[in-house]
């Protein structure tokens, strides 16, 4: 496979290149990126692997609820709509100017997202309001909002170019509590309503790095690891509300073929952070290979939609 990110190391420049390719077919743009980033041929007829089942999905699984649930900040009336609200981060305003954004009226700490941003690369943490550097944030908040959501992301996942308009959402800080290796992200990979598999991020260093491992619905670690991503050594106790976590993923996902649930525990309570239907883009890769065929099989496609 090529590693792209070598030979290009801006993500600016990466993205501006995707972009002015925004008029080239779905399908052939998907089949070049799998090939480009996994160095495999991508299987469309008949689809065995994860990776390739969540190709498919992009291209021919168009349900419209997921326009609404990849929006950071419309995601949470379908939380509200599925009795969960009590899980949902305070939220102190959402922006399409920031000239509207009270700065006083504001915490000491809180959370920046644009609500189109996906990988967890549109975040801004503030630990101390008072020491923003005011130029760098709203340069930083502009070039969010400045991007159209009508042009074709690079990974051609649909339901972020649907015609929304980027905004800014403002959320409560969570204050980690694990013994010093940060928030802990549990991912939950749910399929027709029912969690499989849990990734766990920790040690998180925004928009460098953090380490993931890989568990069972019961959070028993399994040996596999994603090739892509910096292994997991923390030592990770599973959460004394595993359980209602769980049952909160399996209502959140009921009704999607696939849908990965992010969800965090704070002070002993379930917080929720966001929902997403391509992980990865579906451009990851495993170690061993053979773990993306055994996701692949919890993984059953509906009909064309």
């Amino acid at each position: 496979m090529i590693n792209y990110k070598t030979i290009l190391k801006s993500k600016r420049l990466r993205l501006g290149i995707l972009r002015c390719l925004a008029f080239v077919p779905d399908k052939l743009i998907i089949c070049l990126q799998y090939k480009i980033k996994t160095g495999r041929r991508l299987n469309l007829k008949d689809p065995q692997r994860f990776t390739e089942k969540l190709q498919w999905y992009k291209l021919y699984y168009k349900d419209p609820r997921m326009i609404q649930c990849v929006d950071k900040y419309e995601v949470r009336e379908f939380v509200r709509e599925r009795g969960l609200e009590e899980i949902l981060i305070p939220c102190y305003g959402v922006y399409d100017n920031l000239e509207s954004i009270n700065w006083d009226d504001l915490p000491t700490q809180f959370v920046l997202k644009d609500t189109l941003g996906c990988g967890g690369n549109e975040v801004v943490i503030v630990t101390d309001k008072n020491e923003i550097e005011p130029l760098i944030l709203k340069k930083k908040l502009r070039n969010w909002l400045s991007v159209s959501s009508r042009v074709k992301s690079g990974g051609r996942e649909w339901p972020y170019y649907s015609g929304k308009e980027h905004r800014v959402i403002i959320e409560g800080y969570l204050q980690a509590d694990d013994g010093g290796q940060g928030l802990v992200d549990y991912k939950f990979f749910c399929f027709n309503g029912e969690p499989k598999y849990v990734y766990v991020v920790a040690g998180r260093k925004l928009g460098q790095s953090a380490e993931l491992g890989i568990f069972d619905e019961n959070m028993q670690r399994l040996s596999a690891r994603r090739a892509d991503e910096k292994e997991l050594t923390h030592e990770v106790k599973v959460p004394g509300n595993f359980a209602e976590m769980k049952e909160v993923a399996r209502i959140l996902s009921k009704g999607f073929p696939e849908v990965r649930i992010d969800l965090y525990e704070v002070g002993g309570e379930v917080r929720f952070g966001e929902m997403t239907f391509f992980d990865g883009s579906g451009y990851m890769t495993f170690e061993p290979d053979s773990f993306d065929e055994v996701m692949g099989t919890v993984f059953h496609l509906p009909d064309k939609q």
